[in-house]
């Protein structure tokens, strides 16, 4: 007798490692991304990629506000090319950070999703900025 579950077998355990060694190259999450900011070793730059006034509502410390649509070559040529950026937006049902990440892989730069965004950061219960001092 089989479950839901295990209808369909799970996959060989090298499948799921290389799966999951991957996944975590194109994702982080905000637990991490707290703890890099208030230790002090951050390594990457953190872009809010929600508008404007969402951003001032409320962001991430330290975080820089740069909308998907104004990540130039141009723009992006102010942070050396080694560069990795860490993108978020509103949270799950919001897909501002796929298409930043796509923006920032085609113009050949470093780029990694905070995944959950500001709803996930709210879930942590993590402090917030609001105004607009960190904008890009």
């Amino acid at each position: 007798m089989f479950s839901i579950v295990s209808e369909v077998p799970a996959a060989e355990s090298a499948l799921v490692a290389a799966h999951y060694a991957a996944r975590l190259s194109f994702e982080t999450d905000c637990w991490d991304v707290n703890h890099a900011l208030t230790t002090g070793k951050s390594d990457f730059v953190l872009l809010d990629v929600r508008g404007p006034k969402l951003f001032e509502v409320a962001h991430v410390p330290g975080a820089i506000n740069l909308p998907h649509g104004k990540m130039t070559e141009r723009k992006m040529a102010e942070w050396p090319e080694d560069t990795l950026f860490v993108v978020y937006c509103a949270g799950p049902h919001c897909n501002g950070t796929d298409r930043a990440a796509l923006r920032l892989a085609r113009l050949g730069r470093k780029v990694k999703v905070m995944i959950g965004g500001m709803t996930g950061w709210a879930d942590e219960g993590f402090a917030v900025e609001t105004g607009v001092s960190a904008a890009a």
